[in-house]
């Protein structure tokens, strides 16, 4: 069932397991909320509260009038929930964009995240440009351009079952309607043009909550056969004061929907390990 609560100006939806400590877990694109749906249950029945927003523009949570989907912002919304939540600190864990949404808030406000976790994506400022990471990540010019929003709609929303497949090269056999959910999401009324807003406000510039170290405990999670290299996450190092974990697990850049069960245990494991007590 989906609850809903106010943070940051905006009405968000929201899926929730558990009692105890706050886990704010934060999906990317193409996915939403549902894409912890494997997640949740474990981290309930380990003693924690998991909380999955629908991040701003995603179906059922609403679109800003104002247009914001910058990386400062997504960061700001998190740290907003924490508070919205009646909670004063909270694990977050975030997949893709919501990888860079945690480190936006690990900057933002440290004294509000007791742990941050992050999947498939090192730290933004780490990533150096190359002629393979461009092809790899060309989908980006894809989204950025006026066409996008009829591209992610065309034949049924191939683009997202392409995505998935580029994304997780190893994972043979996708369950059928992996997908479902993000289509459904996407065929409400704008919110495919809001889901593009997160690539259309990428600019050459360094979000200001990406550009100076990050103070708080983080823990990288890098798929073994994800085009970015869990190489890339130990380069990352450098940007972290605290103490800093890559953790290397089977599957691509949605290990957590293609292995569940490893990802699920190691998860727990590093709640255990570092968010408790």
């Amino acid at each position: 069932m989906t609850s809903y609560v106010t943070a940051n100006g905006l009405k968000f939806g929201y899926l929730e397991q558990g009692t105890g400590p706050l886990v704010l877990l934060v999906h990317g694109f193409p996915d939403t909320a549902h894409t912890w749906d494997a997640v949740m249950p474990a981290i309930a029945a380990a003693g924690f509260r998991a909380v999955a927003p629908f991040t701003r523009g995603y179906h059922p949570t609403e679109i800003p009038a104002d247009g914001k989907y910058d990386t400062d912002t997504l960061g700001a919304d998190l740290v907003a929930l924490i508070d919205a939540l009646g909670e004063k600190t909270a694990v977050v864990v975030g997949h893709d964009w919501g990888a860079s949404a945690t480190y936006a808030a690990a900057s933002i406000a440290p004294e509000k995240i007791r742990l941050a976790i992050t999947l498939a994506i090192p730290h933004p400022a780490s990533i150096i440009p190359t002629p393979r990471l461009a092809w790899i990540m060309r989908h980006f010019i894809t989204l950025k351009g006026k066409r996008g929003a009829a591209k992610i709609r065309a034949n049924d929303y191939a683009l997202v079952d392409e995505l998935f497949r580029r994304w997780s090269p190893a994972w043979k056999d996708v369950p059928a309607g992996e997908t479902a959910k993000v289509k459904a999401a996407f065929g409400e009324p704008g919110v495919v043009e809001a889901a593009l807003g997160y690539y259309q406000q990428l600019t050459i510039r360094m979000p200001r909550s990406l550009k100076k170290k990050i103070s708080v405990p983080v823990v990288a999670f890098a798929g073994e056969h994800d085009n970015i290299s869990p190489r890339a996450f130990e380069k990352a190092r450098h940007w972290f004061t605290s103490s800093y974990e890559v953790v290397q697990v089977p599957g691509g850049h949605f290990m957590h929907r293609e292995h569940p069960e490893h990802f699920v245990g190691e998860l727990v494991r590093v709640l255990r390990d570092k968010a408790t007590g």
